[in-house]
């Protein structure tokens, strides 16, 4: 198994540290999904033998009873073949109940079930009868043994229990260990905004799991034109499947309506990066909102109460915000990653980074 770089490459490293910052607002401290006070993220990266090189990735929107404290969240959906649980009682409902897991497509009945083991664990769900899961996931089956199910909900719910604030993980990890984006290897990235005072000072954070086509451009440059490789290169579509899941999270109070505006705003993101969304790619968007003010207590769901949250015309710097950190996430999830062989002899190289600098020089975008 091969799990590194091309030794003359440079190494694995985020791409503002290359110089590439998309965008006019500054990141958070971390750069990360983390950087929304509250959130966690947990990996499970599974890679054994020849053929098993898949994961779990969890995402909490607060360190509480997240099923007694729901938060409110929205759903956009680019192109919808894909296996999101839990995605109906979002649209619904306007709320999410549990963490959210992103895995791969035959493993997302064990991470929902994972889910269900936690949820009802947790202390003050003694009574709960009813509880709707979010996952989401990619197909991983050129690097990874899919039809194996290696995965259970027993090692999934580790992704859960080792949730933590902080830097995250990027590249071949988690649900992103057997990713393939571009024609390059994919995986984890993430990327947050935060607002200038004057505007909010709100903050978004973004995290995605990478897996589709397209025609990589990274701040308008053309790199799978001039690295070769590209979707319908050969006129032929046998590179047209994948996926992509981007989970939003921000502390500005927003409701669930204009949190699906800000998730559909990711959409935008995906665009910059070149992404084709194609017939067979599951395209998806989940934004939620960790502020107290909007969020579903016990005594909100009981009692008629007033919501305090951010007006329409206060939202468009978080739709910017949004696109920016979409669209630096995924450009993580491939400068992270890492070449990888796996089932069947098959290997997803890594984006060569020492090309990708020269050609960030070649059109001006880089001294």
């Amino acid at each position: 198994m091969t799990n590194s770089r091309n030794t003359k490459d440079k190494p694995s490293t985020r791409c503002r540290q290359m110089g590439i910052a998309p965008g006019i607002f500054p990141p958070g401290e971390l750069n990360a999904i983390t950087d929304v006070a509250g959130v966690k993220v947990g990996h499970l990266t599974v890679i054994e033998g020849d053929d098993i090189r898949t994961g779990a990735t969890a995402i909490l929107p607060h360190g509480g009873n997240i099923f007694q404290e729901k938060v409110p969240a929205g759903l956009a959906i680019g192109n919808g073949y894909g296996k999101l649980t839990g995605a109906t009682q979002i649209i619904e409902l306007g709320e999410i109940e549990t963490p959210i897991v992103l895995t791969n497509t035959l493993a997302v009945p064990r991470a929902a079930d994972a889910i269900l083991d936690w949820t009802l664990s947790q202390p003050g769900n003694e009574k709960v009868l009813s509880i709707s899961p979010v996952v989401g996931e990619n197909n991983d089956g050129k690097l990874n043994n899919i039809r194996r199910r290696y995965l259970t909900a027993e090692m999934i719910i580790k992704a859960i229990e080792t949730a933590s604030d902080g830097e995250v993980a990027e590249g071949s990890v988690g649900a992103g260990t057997g990713t393939i984006a571009f024609g390059f290897k994919g995986g984890i990235g993430t990327s947050s905004r935060r607002l200038p005072e004057n505007i909010g000072q709100w903050t978004i954070g973004v995290l995605v799991q990478t897996n589709f086509a397209g025609v990589l451009q990274i701040v308008g440059v053309p790199v799978g034109r001039e690295l070769g490789r590209y979707y319908l290169k050969d006129n032929t579509e046998d590179d047209s499947t994948g996926s992509v899941m981007i989970i939003l999270a921000t502390d500005a109070p927003l409701s669930d309506r204009n949190l699906s505006r800000l998730a559909r705003r990711a959409l935008a993101g995906l665009a910059r990066t070149g992404a084709s969304m194609t017939n067979a790619s599951g395209d998806f968007a989940i934004a939620f909102s960790t502020a107290q003010s909007v969020r579903r207590t016990p005594q909100r769901r009981k009692n008629q109460s007033a919501i305090m949250e951010l007006p329409n015309d206060k939202i468009s710097p978080l739709f910017q915000a949004a696109i920016e950190a979409t669209e630096e996430a995924i450009y993580n999830s491939l400068f992270m990653a890492t070449t990888m062989t796996g089932y069947q002899g098959n290997t997803a190289d890594a984006l060569p980074l020492d090309k990708v600098e020269e050609l960030m020089r070649k059109y001006g975008r880089k001294k």
